[in-house]
């Protein structure tokens, strides 16, 4: 297919127009061949996924976390200059889409993620550059946190960590990917919430989460963003029908 029909596709899909104060330049970063025959999907634009893209022959990677944002970057040498030339000798096309990704609401990372706990009552969750990117909502009964947790490392092939009482009943829960950081706690604690989900628990979170008594399961910032980019993956595959393959590489934070 077309590399503009592809583009313009996951341009309008993912609504990159509302997200105009993300710091990523999200959309089509890297102009490959004009023609895509295989893609490839990922989480972080990386010389281990190009390298791996290219091996394959593939002529485009979608990526969550890509390699332009803001003014950055301002010089094309050390590992930017490996990285490009990697895409430019075998003609691969890069695109990234990082928020208008978490705040997707049938492809988005926190979207998946709620679909995975069959979460009801879904409200736009935590403000994040000017947009809702998470999810709250309730389960149709309470669970206790450790098989919720349980339940979602095995789905995502990590071990959670949960901060908080184990074996506490929750059911109104609040979803961020990646790193909502204290904010997303806050915000979580605000709409008397049982539990944030998350990727990252980071250190100024550490006494709030104990205060607040806001439960929080972290998944790891990289497990946390895999889903998104995988449904992506297959709404091209189906709508297309073209070749694509996901290739995981986890940081394990």
């Amino acid at each position: 297919m077309k590399l503009q029909e592809l583009t313009s596709f996951l341009d309008n899909t993912l609504a990159l127009d509302k997200f105009s104060r993300d710091a990523s330049n999200n959309g089509l970063q890297v102009e490959g061949k004009s023609e895509v025959n295989f893609a490839v999907f990922g989480v972080d634009a990386c010389q281990e996924l190009f390298d791996a893209a290219a091996e394959r022959g593939a002529d485009f990677i979608f990526v969550h976390h890509g390699m332009s944002w803001g003014s950055e970057p301002r010089r094309f040498s050390g590992i930017v200059a490996k990285r490009l030339s990697t895409l430019f000798q075998n003609g691969i096309s890069l695109y990234a889409a990082h928020l208008p990704l978490d705040a997707h609401p049938e492809l988005g990372n926190n979207a998946q993620l709620a679909d995975m706990i069959g979460l009801k009552e879904r409200m736009p969750f935590f403000e994040y550059s000017g947009v809702d990117i998470g999810f709250s909502g309730v389960l149709k009964e309470a669970a206790p946190c450790h098989l919720l947790a349980e339940y979602l490392g095995k789905k995502l092939s990590v071990e959670p960590i949960i901060y908080g009482d184990v074996k506490r009943e929750v059911k109104k829960i609040a979803i961020v990917s990646g790193g909502g950081g204290l904010g997303g706690l806050e915000d979580a604690y605000s709409r008397n919430c049982d539990l944030l989900i998350t990727g990252e628990f980071d250190h100024t979170m550490y006494h709030p989460q104990k205060e607040m008594t806001v439960n929080v399961i972290s998944l790891g910032h990289y497990a946390s963003e895999t889903v998104g980019p995988y449904a992506v993956m297959q709404k091209i595959q189906s709508v297309f029908n073209l070749p694509v393959e996901f290739i995981n590489i986890p940081t394990g934070l």
